[in-house]
């Protein structure tokens, strides 16, 4: 097994006012050539944004993109015709494919936190297409709930990539054991909130952990503990 530590006090930070970005990866005017991608995950930012602001119109091509919305509420309109409302807790996912264009804004009265992921995709040059479910936290109480995946489901979002996000929410203190096949996948961890500790690193709030090279990984939770798990081709494919 190999693992790198990714604290959330070594993020780049972006502040323009009514957007504060953290970056884990290369993202915008943030450069960081030791950390520009993890397997197939290109960019995975914990985004703020203010009441009334929001993301103008703007286009988007061969990237698989996730909101994994955490507080607050959010509109969507794009290029395919679809204009949706997201309240937290929520997923949208688009598979920009051969392109599309969208606009995203805080319609709520409070801040909107968001996790905006961005990976590569399977196949170039497809449909794009659009999706969003919810994921009330009473709904995930104690277990690990599939929120994306590479197969189409009725309860999780599909993206164009042998890939799979899960949300996991404890609310005592609980151990349990990731499995997945080590052929050519990696698995990202990403605490929320609540002390979690992932083989023997422990992750304070907002701090991530890569892990590669094993197809299992032990996770032990605190109380009220929340995170979210990437797992997706070491290679682009």
């Amino acid at each position: 097994m190999k693992m790198q530590h990714f604290p959330a006090s070594e993020r780049g930070v972006k502040d323009i006012g009514w957007l504060k970005s953290n970056f884990f990866f290369s993202f915008s005017d943030y450069y960081a050539p030791m950390r520009s991608a993890f397997g197939s995950l290109i960019a995975f930012n914990d985004d703020f944004v203010e009441a009334g602001k929001g993301f103008g119109i703007h286009p988007h091509v061969n990237m698989e993109i996730i909101s994994v919305l955490l507080k607050g509420k959010m509109n969507h309109k794009d290029t395919m015709g679809y204009s949706t409302e997201i309240e937290a807790p929520a997923v949208q996912i688009m598979s920009a494919g051969s392109g599309l264009r969208h606009e995203e804004y805080n319609i709520g009265s409070e801040e909107v936190n968001f996790l905006q992921i961005w990976i590569a995709p399977k196949q170039q040059n497809i449909a794009p297409r659009y999706q969003q479910r919810s994921f009330p936290k009473a709904n995930r109480k104690n277990k690990l709930v599939t929120i994306v995946s590479g197969e189409e489901g009725l309860q999780h979002c599909w993206i164009n990539q042998n890939a799979k996000l899960s949300l996991g929410y404890y609310e005592q203190p609980t151990q349990l054991s990731y499995t997945f096949n080590p052929l050519n996948k990696c698995v990202f961890i990403f605490s929320i909130a609540g002390g979690l500790r992932v083989q023997d690193q422990v992750l304070q709030e907002r701090d991530a952990i890569g892990l590669w090279e094993t197809g299992e990984v032990t996770l032990q939770c605190a109380e009220k503990t929340e995170f979210l798990v990437i797992e997706t081709p070491v290679n682009q494919k």
